[in-house]
């Protein structure tokens, strides 16, 4: 099938042309129709498939001029990156037609959002946290919303957005089309579906979990971080192959200390990426990958989700995903579009769990692969990996705890040798010394007999 054949306008056939889009992913062959008949819908298809454009098409055949300036379609999505994105597809789309669209999120001055609300819309694009406060002002009003489209919603659950979702679905008119869209089916996306939307239809292209065959996996065992460390300089001094890699961690923490121990050792090609970033820097950040200045970029989970970068060689899990859903979603950063990609796992004892756990959704094994023999297996742990004791001081192996001891039978110290002078009167002669009182002798009665 053709782009075409979907019975797009003029303008959205043009605009897709001059992004070379020719033919329709499967999502969106399937969701348009479902889509354009007015229908909740719930989308399930793995990442990399053109999730987003599967329900931007719909919404944009449908869209009619108008001059309110309050939005008719709101788009939430998890995190402030992803805002970036979804508006820059909608402004690729919409470049031969006359549509307004603003993106709000968190950790940029609200007063200029706040502006650009005033000025009017049709589409906003949006953050949940961003979305209530700016509600919260009156300034903007989400009555006239006719589409409620929630991008990775179960990533919105996970991060916690629940209640900001509970008192968005309270303020928005009822009498509008609710499209949700993610690579995982959770439970509580499930409950958030029962509790709020009515004759939902479920598009599901490929059964839930399934690896992309186009991403080949494999997993290294390794015993810590610091070998880790060893191995990921080892991957990218041999392999010229990694030209545009990401590096997958759990922590912020755990991501800053892994870019300042290696980009020394690669100077100008490294870059971090995490939510305690500045806007500025991670907007240059992703820039600079996407653009080659980076050849590797650092990160947590925060560009697992939806983010839509080029030619991403490598995926590395320099840290097992903590949940199975998150594991998917990291290596369907390769292998998109067609084009092949590459996953490799770093694996300690205790990350284990979470491989199992990511097979058994996918149910597929991920081939393990021998170290390399040149590979410096590091004997050193860090913080969070040295071994935990049962008390904050090991009393059987101090020496210091029995130098000073002498046994049950020792001196008694300067302070324990006092004599007891008596009471006050002693101590202090103003008072006067207390005779002591004979103690009374007390002689049995006489009985005359």
């Amino acid at each position: 099938m053709i782009f075409e054949e979907l019975n797009l306008s003029n303008a959205l056939l043009k605009a897709l042309a001059d992004v070379a889009f020719v033919n329709p992913t499967p999502i969106q062959e399937k969701a348009f129709p479902v889509i354009m008949s007015g229908k909740d819908v719930i989308g399930i298809a793995q990442t990399g498939t053109g999730k987003t454009l599967a329900y931007l098409l719909p919404i944009l055949r449908q869209y009619t001029f108008s001059n309110q300036k309050d939005p008719r379609i709101l788009i939430l999505v998890p995190t402030r990156e992803l805002v970036l994105q979804v508006v820059e597809e909608i402004r690729k789309l919409t470049t031969y037609m006359s549509v307004r669209v603003v993106g709000v999120y968190g950790g940029t001055n609200i007063n200029n959002q706040k502006e650009q609300l005033y000025a009017g819309l049709d589409i906003l694009v949006a953050t949940p946290g961003r979305l209530v406060d700016l509600a919260m002002t009156g300034l903007l009003r989400l009555k006239s919303i006719q589409k409620l489209v929630i991008d990775e919603v179960d990533e919105m659950l996970n991060l916690g957005f629940r209640p900001q979702l509970t008192s968005l679905m309270e303020i928005i008119s009822p009498k509008r089309q609710n499209l949700m869209f993610s690579a995982t089916l959770t439970e509580d996306v499930d409950r958030l579906i029962t509790d709020f939307f009515s004759n939902t239809q479920r598009i599901e292209v490929v059964p839930h979990g399934t690896p992309l065959e186009k991403i080949s996996q494999v997993i290294y065992r390794v015993p810590n971080y610091y070998t880790k460390v060893n191995l990921l300089e080892l991957l990218l001094h041999e392999n010229p192959d990694f030209n545009r890699v990401l590096v997958f961690v759990n922590k912020k923490k755990t991501a800053d200390r892994l870019y300042e121990t290696i980009h020394g050792k690669f100077p100008g090609q490294i870059g971090v990426l995490h939510s305690n970033k500045s806007q500025n820097f991670r907007i240059n950040a992703l820039k600079y990958f996407e653009e080659g200045i980076y050849r590797v970029l650092v990160t947590t989970d925060l560009v697992a989700r939806g983010l839509d970068i080029d030619n991403i060689s490598h995926v590395i899990n320099f840290e097992m995903a903590e949940t199975a859903g998150d594991y998917v979603n990291r290596i369907g950063r390769t292998g998109r579009a067609d084009k092949e990609g590459a996953a490799i796992s770093f694996v300690t004892v205790k990350e284990q769990a979470d491989q199992l756990a990511a097979e058994e959704l996918m149910k597929w094994t991920i081939p393990e692969v021998q170290l390399p023999e040149n590979l410096i297996l590091s004997h050193e742990f860090t913080e969070e990996e040295s071994p935990t004791t049962l008390f904050d001081k090991n009393y059987f192996n101090s020496t210091s705890a029995f130098k000073e001891s002498q046994g049950a039978y020792h001196e008694k110290k300067l302070k324990n040798k006092k004599i007891n002078l008596g009471g006050p009167g002693t101590r202090n002669p103003k008072f006067g010394v207390k005779k002591k009182q004979p103690t009374p002798v007390i002689k049995p009665p006489k009985f005359k007999f």
